[in-house]
């Protein structure tokens, strides 16, 4: 008897399907919301293959890349969808990058097409400058937002236009095909690429529709780039909702407030950050919101102060974990009904907690330094470690680093944490040092790097001050050459500024000798709790 797989009982799993129903299911139901413009799911669907027509056109076909410089507007969502139709992939970039970067990521990413929003042309026109091979360039020009000279690529519009409503694509053969390819910053500075499959995006998706309760009715604000992570996989999970994606070119306070009133908004994500400017905006309402509103955040756990702030206005909070590693969320604080009847302090506690793994998770673990689980006592540090079908593939171009995320059959996150008594993971620290600022990783190497190259610094090292608005900033503390002239800290800055990305910059700058082990190990712990008192 013949039991072996075929197309009547198994189709690989793609997120590609979910526009594809959502088109049958809900063709006139409005998908996407730009400013004045509105799109349907047929529309969207339409839009999407003529782009995989008109890509398939400039040389685009399967395995090959396509990278997008673009905020959240219609255009990057559909390359969500435009590009994987064509079985290529899709690298979205961090429109905070320099070019220097951008121009690593392009050549280490061997991008055939490379999509840019003319807001940030000129970043784009100077990474291109310093490629060979370069690719070929597609703009999306908005009239109605700031826009950089011109490319001469091609634009977007017209490339839809051009192309074939009736493109034949076709799902992929196999589900760990790549979908996309994000970059993470490496321990070395160096960005890491991080490669997707069309299993883990189909899944991932699905856990954050079971997570955060995305349903038909929803309506979902781009306050989260699109570009990290692809918006946590929400660019598929809110299509199969079936929900409507509002677009939002820039964190703008007053504008969310205004969206959420306008289209009643049930649902947006974002940093800690994002959290803080709407708290703290002139803007804030007054009352709360007449509707239902959740917000999902990762990164630094969320204050009391500012839950309690966001449940004043009427938006209840979810704490999320993940990683570029983990399509995004991986872990969250499951809320439990019994906490309701907590007070605020405590019910903040609860929620500051990693907490438990996603439903399309299949494990997370805190780990000893023998690979054993540590006591579910709140206290006892290991490395939480994750297992599931939402893992990467592992990084594009580097066997070491995947080797050494993958160990004994799991993933490291080089998060040491706890494990509460109730299963509840919670980090302390962050093994590598890295800072997460505005939901940004900054490998503090790669700034550390950038000063030593300074005439007059002899050392330097660089650790995470905790910042009100940011969660975390840059400290930087340095020892001068002897006999070097003094330096004011501006100077320093403004040395970091012309080689690294702004949100990379020290925030602060501390001149003085630096502690040290017996072997002559800078102690970062010790500068660490030093930078809370500059």
């Amino acid at each position: 008897m013949d039991l072996t797989p075929n197309p009547a009982n198994y189709v690989s799993l793609t997120p590609l399907s979910f526009l594809t129903r959502a088109a049958r299911v809900f063709p006139h139901k409005t998908a996407v919301i730009h400013g004045e413009n509105r799109y349907s799911y047929a529309q969207l669907l339409e839009r999407c293959v003529r782009l995989a027509s008109g890509l398939s056109k400039l040389g685009v076909s399967h395995g090959d890349t396509v990278a997008v410089l673009a905020p959240n507007v219609p255009a990057m969502l559909e390359c969500h969808y435009g590009v994987p139709m064509l079985g290529a992939v899709l690298n979205t970039v961090n429109t905070r990058l320099d070019a220097g970067t951008v121009a690593f990521i392009l050549r280490h990413g061997k991008a055939k097409v490379f999509i840019v929003d003319r807001e940030y042309a000129d970043v784009a026109r100077s990474a291109l400058s310093g490629l060979g091979d370069k690719p070929n360039v597609v703009e999306i020009d908005d009239p109605a937002a700031p826009r950089g000279e011109a490319l001469g690529g091609k634009d977007y519009e017209e490339l839809l236009a051009g192309g074939d409503p009736r493109y034949a694509w076709s799902l992929p053969d196999d589900e760990w095909q790549s979908i996309a390819l994000n970059y993470t910053s490496g321990t070395t500075g160096d960005p890491k690429a991080v490669v997707y499959h069309h299993r883990g995006a189909y899944l991932n998706a699905m856990g954050n529709v079971l997570a955060f309760g995305l349903r038909p009715e929803s309506v979902y604000l781009w306050t989260l780039p699109m570009f990290h992570c692809n918006g946590w996989c929400y660019t598929w999970a809110v299509t199969l909702a079936g929900g409507t994606h509002v677009c939002l070119r820039q964190v703008d306070p007053k504008r969310i407030f205004e969206l959420i009133g306008q289209h009643r908004v049930t649902h947006l994500c974002g940093a800690p950050i994002v959290l803080n400017l709407l708290i703290h905006s002139p803007e804030r309402p007054t009352r709360r919101f007449a509707h239902a509103v959740e917000i999902a955040t990762g990164g630094a756990a969320p204050p009391s102060a500012v839950i309690e702030a966001m449940e004043a206005m009427g938006i209840r909070v979810t704490h999320l974990y993940g990683l570029t590693e983990t399509y995004g969320p991986s872990a969250l604080c499951q809320w439990q009904s019994d906490w309701d009847a907590l007070p605020m302090e405590q019910r903040a506690l609860k929620n500051a907690r990693q907490g438990v793994q996603m439903p399309t998770i299949e494990a997370i673990a805190v780990l000893d330094a023998e690979d054993n689980p540590v006591p579910a006592d709140g206290s006892t540090l290991g490395e939480l470690c994750i297992r599931g079908n939402t893992v990467m593939k592992g990084y594009l171009g580097n066997e070491k680093a995947t080797r050494q995320a993958f160990r004994n059959g799991w993933f490291r996150s080089g998060d040491l944490a706890v494990l509460h008594p109730d299963g509840y993971a919670e980090i302390k620290d962050r093994a590598k040092d890295i800072i997460i600022s505005g939901g940004e990783n900054i490998s503090t190497l790669e700034v550390e790097e950038v000063l030593y190259r300074h005439p007059s610094i002899l050392e330097a090292a660089v650790v995470a001050k905790p910042d009100e608005k940011w969660g975390e900033t840059p400290c930087a503390f340095i020892t001068l050459k002897q006999g070097s002239a003094p330096i004011a800290p501006e100077e320093v800055i403004a040395w970091c500024r012309e080689r690294l990305a702004g949100f990379k910059l020290p925030r602060h700058i501390v001149f003085e000798p630096l502690p040290k082990t017996a072997t002559g190990k800078i102690q970062k712990h010790v500068l660490r709790e030093r930078a809370k008192l500059v």
